[in-house]
């Protein structure tokens, strides 16, 4: 078999079908774990944030409980990627996730690929939250303005997540989008802030961009067709 050349983005479903509340289970684990050692996600049922790192699949559930899945849990929305980073640099002092995401665009050749990320070391302060399991059809915006959200300090651990073009704002979250886990996978959580020091930035661009589509019968029947962009602005980022 030929070596790949580029690194491959797997992806499941859409943003746009999280958006309008496509939360049906469409594949497992066990697939996902085919693809990729790093990356994100969300569990059926909007059940909680996905983490991967190392190759190990993680729920941060909305209590705040963080538990290794099985390969036979269901999920609507992952994107993972195998990981061995094309730069990797320090940042000494990083004030806010401002601060974070600029040094990564210094690291980033291009505004038209999509890039794998990955960020270790002590952070003195992180902001983050957990989707709570949430009916079918709930829309994203509705079901995220009654997310429980956490605050740790001075905990070690791993940022993972994407850098998507804004041309695919329907298919995943345009810009920066990153989930936390603490170093003992006790804590973790959708990314809404972060600050610390001498930290490792990680990046590695993804030249191939594989998206499966769902076979359930909401996604068939969902009206897609709404520009997401606003929404998942609101769902994802830190609340004003």
């Amino acid at each position: 078999m030929a070596a790949r050349v580029q690194h491959t983005l797997y992806q499941v479903s859409t943003a746009t079908a999280l958006v309008e509340g496509i939360y049906q289970g469409a594949v497992q684990v066990a697939a996902l774990r085919e693809h990729g050692d790093l990356g994100l996600g969300t569990f059926e049922s909007l059940d909680g944030e996905m983490v991967v790192v190392d190759g190990h699949f993680f729920q941060v559930h909305s209590d705040g409980n963080v538990r290794e899945v099985q390969d036979d849990i269901l999920v609507p929305f992952a994107a993972v990627t195998d990981f061995s980073p094309d730069r990797s640099v320090t940042l000494d002092n990083c004030a806010d996730l401002s601060e974070l995401t600029s040094r990564f665009d210094t690291l980033r050749p291009s505004d038209n690929f999509f890039f794998a990320l990955r960020v270790d070391g002590t952070f003195e302060y992180i902001h983050a939250r957990a989707m709570r399991r949430t009916k079918e059809g709930v829309p994203l915006v509705q079901a995220a303005a009654v997310q429980p959200e956490f605050e740790f300090k001075n905990i070690l651990g791993t940022l993972v997540g994407f850098w998507t073009p804004e041309y695919a704002k329907a298919l995943n979250v345009p810009g920066y989008h990153l989930h936390f886990i603490s170093a003992d996978r006790t804590r973790g959580g959708h990314l809404l802030q972060c600050r610390g020091k001498n930290l490792s930035l990680q990046i590695q661009s993804e030249g191939d961009y594989h998206v499966v589509l769902p076979q359930t019968n909401d996604f068939l029947k969902a009206n897609l067709r709404r520009d997401p962009t606003a929404d998942l602005a609101k769902a994802e980022g830190e609340k004003k």
